[in-house]
């Protein structure tokens, strides 16, 4: 944790010391205004589609609102899914939540407006709050994968191990090392001068877009928090192979049974991986630079993954059925 906290801080402060050698070359431009706001251009310029894409993104909003309040609620409520695995999942569906919150309804209301603007302050709000949970999404993830391979490959030691101060642990360590990677993305390029164009060609602020309205060379500090998106997915992902490969040949052992359930419930938690990944990958770490590309990825990251990880738990694990039964139950002997 200490490391990932210096490395934030030397982050911040190698951004920072760049921004002060260019705003040496911009003092003579005292006549050009700063941004106040940006301009989106959207996903697409005509009213049709962008009144059938209204229609489907409220649906879409509404239904991963719903989902994962009641991932969280069901979790919470039934005493059988007080276990290690599921506090874990109602964290991630709370992170979900969170994240689909933080550009959806933006976009959204956007399709009603013929000019979208945002403030300084508000894309600045973005970044932070984007990068915030998704950084700490990965980190979560790779807790669940702890989590199993804990449960598969120790299941003699699982109770001391994954502990109610280990999830906790976890869990914190998640929203910590999201905050540390956001903030020191967040302040580097609050500082940049944005003086020249104000278009997006998006539909929400994010890093690789933003950077590049700014009037000075940028290519060093690109770099730099490419890198530190970069490390960070690098590093969840690795762990994440190797959480996962360690599951798979300790499956190969056990009996036919055992092995299918827990090869079913990894299967779940390893497409929520890709799904998520995916996208991270292409946007921040090996980008393609293809406008419809980059827009239906940003759509994936920001609004399909959040509703398909409630979807994928709730419709493919067998507690979470059992429970949601139990539920009606309740409510019909009521």
């Amino acid at each position: 944790m200490e490391n990932a906290l210096s490395w934030g801080k030397n982050v911040v402060k190698y951004g920072v010391s760049l921004i002060k050698l260019e705003e040496t070359e911009l003092n003579g431009r005292s006549n050009q205004s700063v941004a106040s706001e940006f301009i989106f251009l959207g996903l697409c310029d005509s009213w049709e589609l962008q009144a059938f894409l209204l229609v489907i993104f409220s649906s879409l909003y509404l239904i991963t609102i719903l989902g994962n309040i009641f991932i969280v609620l069901l979790i919470t409520a039934d005493l059988h899914l007080h276990c290690p695995m599921y506090f874990l999942l109602a964290n991630l569906s709370f992170i979900d939540l969170c994240l689909s919150s933080v550009t959806t309804p933006k976009m959204i209301t956007d399709f009603l407006k013929a000019n979208k603007t945002i403030s300084f302050g508000s894309c600045m709000c973005q970044i932070f709050f984007g990068h915030f949970f998704g950084g700490g999404e990965m980190v979560l993830l790779v807790s669940m994968a702890y989590d199993r391979y804990v449960a598969i490959c120790k299941p003699l030691h699982y109770s001391s191990i994954m502990n109610t101060q280990t999830c906790i642990r976890l869990v914190m360590t998640s929203w910590i090392i999201g905050f540390v990677h956001s903030i020191s993305q967040l302040a580097i390029i609050i500082q940049l001068p944005f003086c020249g164009p104000r278009e997006l060609d998006s539909f929400f602020c994010d890093i690789p877009l933003v950077i590049k309205l700014a009037c000075m060379n940028t290519y060093v500090l690109e770099m730099l928090i490419n890198a530190d998106s970069g490390v960070l997915a690098t590093i969840c992902f690795i762990l994440l192979l190797i959480s996962y490969s360690y599951i798979l040949l300790t499956l190969r052992h056990q009996s036919k049974d055992g092995a299918s359930k827990a090869l079913f419930t990894c299967t779940a938690h390893i497409t929520v991986v890709v799904l998520f990944f995916g996208p991270c990958i292409f946007i921040y770490l090996f980008p393609l630079n293809i406008t419809w590309v980059d827009k239906f990825l940003a759509v994936f990251y920001a609004a399909i993954t959040p509703l398909v990880n409630p979807v994928i738990y709730t419709l493919r694990n067998k507690d979470i059925k059992i429970a949601i039964k139990r539920l009606r139950k309740v409510d019909s002997s009521s």
